[in-house]
């Protein structure tokens, strides 16, 4: 028999924060472990770096930005986040650098979550080629993590009132080694599906989309087997607080 990985032990978490590089990006799966997570009486709050502007080529990226910042709102909503704050960092043209980072920590410090959630920054994830504004998220918010807790690292902003905050825990999706995961069997996926449907503006530009109920119900259907349950949302957990191994 297969041994199953662990769900993600939530009994100390009071709020997560989740970055991400475009509206949509949480809404493969990831926008079901959050329904979960919600209807735990979990915070959780997003963190968008771009305002997905590029992201449908017949409308221009003014109209493009309000439709997607609204369908995200919406998504937002049917998986219980309340707040969705948007930065203005190039859609397509995401740079990993400083202001990245610093943008990020400072997002960290001001929430002070016990989490924080981002997607793989690998070149290679679940048979597919990762997109580079995926990549620089990812990278970026890892090193935010550890910067937020750095009062040394961008010290303007404590003067700006922003106290050093380290997260406990980092969770990544789309990895393929993955350790934990969050059983979303139920009501969670249906969020999930619903938060997916309500990017109606952009899969209307994508006429090879598969349907989302389909797509979310392959996803959890696929890594709940990893878990033991019907439906599930894996990641990758890395937990700082946790001792060294010997």
């Amino acid at each position: 028999m297969d041994e199953k990985l662990p769900l993600w032990p939530t009994d100390d978490i009071e709020r997560i924060l989740c970055v991400v590089a475009h509206p949509d990006d949480m809404e493969y799966g990831a926008s079901a472990a959050v329904a979960a997570w919600t209807a735990a009486g979990i915070e959780v709050r997003y963190l968008l770096l771009t305002r997905g502007e590029a992201g449908i080529d017949t409308m221009h990226p003014d109209e493009c930005a309000a439709a997607r910042m609204e369908e995200q709102r919406t998504g937002c909503r049917a998986v219980g986040v309340e707040q969705v704050d948007f930065l203005e960092h190039p859609d397509g043209m995401l740079v990993y650098n400083l202001d990245l980072r610093r943008d990020i920590a400072r997002a960290i410090r001001d929430f002070k979550p016990d989490a924080v959630l981002t997607g793989t920054w690998q070149v290679e994830f679940m048979g597919m080629l990762n997109q580079a504004d995926h990549r620089a998220a990812g990278m970026a918010t890892l090193d935010a993590v550890r910067d937020a807790g750095n009062r040394w690292v961008f010290p303007e902003l404590v003067g700006q009132g922003y106290d050093p905050h380290s997260p406990r825990w980092l969770l990544v999706t789309g990895e393929d080694h993955p350790t934990h995961g969050v059983d979303v069997t139920g009501g969670p996926v249906e969020a999930g599906v619903a938060s997916l449907e309500a990017h109606r503006a952009y899969l209307a530009a994508l006429p090879w989309h598969p349907a989302p109920r389909d797509l979310v119900e392959w996803i959890t259907s696929a890594q709940g087997n990893a878990l033991g349950v019907t439906s599930g949302v894996l990641f990758r957990a890395w937990d700082f607080q946790a001792p060294p191994e010997m």
